[in-house]
């Protein structure tokens, strides 16, 4: 007969206990009598804990807690060979697989779960980036231009040259981690050896510790500056687009790679212009005689005014592509056209002469007007 304690004794559980159950009750076990948890009497622990892991592995699988409740322990010489507490292979103990995180055990032990790193030490960190917005013209933008903007910055200390130390100071190795910026502790548990890294609580991970801030940067490295700037904006940018300059942003602390600089450009809007993509559009007003007899009008461009024929008998809202008159491309990859509606312009403040020369036309196409005084009355 078997001298093996009852795996649902061993669990706490009633033999009618559900999976969950089952799961719940190990996990409290497991933590109960870790060895790490039970220092005092590690030995006790680390026989109870093997205990713990062998019911478990039993009860969770259907097929092998079902043998058990028909033979008992008996069961494991016909269907493990005596499989006790075995491995961890990261799926679970002997490749079973365990649908929950080994992790929220061992958490409280090795703060966080299972680690084998080798000790690092954190690289120089990157200076915070800098965005800010400016407004310029419509045509600043179709042309480029530049811009003198202000920005407030850190910036490495002159005192110190970016130690943070104390003039004639330096900073000094930690003695916690030995410059690394990481501890790293090993525990001797039934699972082997597992070992953990930390950050180093002493230097904050930097390897490094001042004794003697400096007295302008107070041990950070850097200085708050107002820096005025000149920056190129592109020809062709459109609202609402951002350009970068590297390295123009914030100083990293202890030497690391400055920031960068980004500008949002905001564009004022024209007058007579609206701008799509690299396309330009503008309403134009032409005389009616034009339109309706045809001729040539000027048409004010981003780049001075050009002649532009009307076909004769040209309707009111007529749209006319001028080619390659429109933004050129951010990229100088293409230039943009510039699209013109054709509006007809009805003349105002007409005299007398003018009055009956547009009657007597009207009179010729048959049109009736009742009211004598004219068509523009």
């Amino acid at each position: 007969m078997s001298s093996k304690r009852d795996y649902y004794e061993v669990l706490g559980v009633e033999k009618t206990a559900t999976d969950d159950e089952i799961k719940k009750a190990y996990r409290k076990k497991a933590k109960e009598f870790h060895p790490d948890a039970n220092l005092n009497d590690k030995v006790s622990a680390e026989a109870k804990f093997k205990e713990v892991n062998e019911a478990y592995e039993t009860l969770s699988d259907k097929q092998k807690r079902g043998m058990y409740d028909q033979f008992g322990h008996d069961a494991a010489n016909g269907y493990t060979g005596g499989a006790g507490f075995g491995g961890f292979n990261g799926t679970g103990f002997n490749g079973m697989d365990m649908d929950f995180d080994m992790g929220d055990i061992f958490s409280s032990f090795f703060g966080g779960g299972f680690a084998n790193e080798g000790p690092r030490r954190r690289g120089p960190a990157r200076g915070r980036d800098i965005k800010v917005a400016i407004e310029i013209t419509f045509e600043e933008a179709v042309f480029g231009t530049k811009k003198e903007i202000t920005i407030s910055r850190e910036e490495t200390c002159s005192t110190c040259n970016g130690t943070g130390a104390k003039v004639g100071t330096q900073p000094k190795t930690c003695p916690t981690c030995g410059g690394t910026g990481q501890v790293r502790y090993a525990q001797n548990t039934i699972l082997g050896q597992i070992m953990t890294t930390r950050t180093c609580t002493k230097c904050g991970g930097e390897g490094k510790i001042i004794d003697n801030p400096c007295q302008d940067c107070k041990g950070k490295s850097t200085v708050k500056k107002q820096r005025k700037i000149t920056i190129s904006i592109p020809q062709g940018i459109d609202n609402n687009q951002t350009i970068s300059i590297k390295s123009e942003g914030n100083s990293a602390p202890k030497g690391g790679i400055k920031g960068d600089l980004y500008i949002t450009v905001f564009v004022k809007p024209h007058a007579t212009f609206k701008r799509k993509g690299d396309d330009i559009y503008a309403d134009v007003k032409v005389p009616f005689t034009i339109m309706t007899l045809g001729g040539e009008i000027n048409i004010t461009t981003l780049t001075g005014e050009i002649k532009q024929k009307i076909s004769e008998g040209t309707p009111t809202g007529t749209v006319v592509c001028i080619k390659n008159q429109g933004v050129k491309n951010i990229n100088g990859y293409r230039q943009g056209d510039m699209y013109i509606t054709l509006i007809v312009d009805i003349p105002t403040n007409l005299n007398a002469q003018q009055k009956e020369l547009l009657q007597q036309l009207n009179d010729t196409f048959g049109i009736k007007n009742n009211k004598k005084k004219g068509l523009f009355n």
